[in-house]
């Protein structure tokens, strides 16, 4: 299993910068990606921003332009740094690892930390 722990989530006015970070530890075998997920209040949770072992970095639409992932493949840690923060970016922020094998893909969770943008 792989052990993540996030941390940097605050409370932030809107128009305001957060960064967030993520370090991975365990079993880092056939460590593929890493990424960071949110689930804003009442709603499912969904892809923010991926990096995986070949340099492609995925944002969803909503943060393109605003949001870097950034990734450390040394020290196993991911990065987000969110500029122009909305309100509805307010959720609970949680970094993901995704392990690939010939016969498995393996999906771990953080905590989650909890980010909200208001006046």
């Amino acid at each position: 299993q792989v052990h993540l722990v996030e941390s940097g989530g605050d409370w932030v006015q809107p128009g305001g910068s957060l960064r967030l970070s993520c370090q991975a530890s365990g079993n880092l075998t056939n460590l593929y990606s890493m990424g960071w997920y949110r689930q804003p209040p009442g709603e499912y949770r969904r892809l923010v921003a991926t990096a995986d072992n070949n340099g492609t970095l995925n944002y969803h639409e909503t943060v393109k332009g605003r949001f870097t992932i950034s990734r450390d493949y040394v020290k196993n840690t991911v990065a987000l740094v969110m500029n122009s923060l909305k309100p509805e970016d307010t959720a609970v922020y949680y970094c993901n690892s995704v392990r690939r094998s010939r016969l498995s893909i393996l999906v771990d969770w953080g905590q989650g930390t909890q980010v909200t943008v208001s006046s």
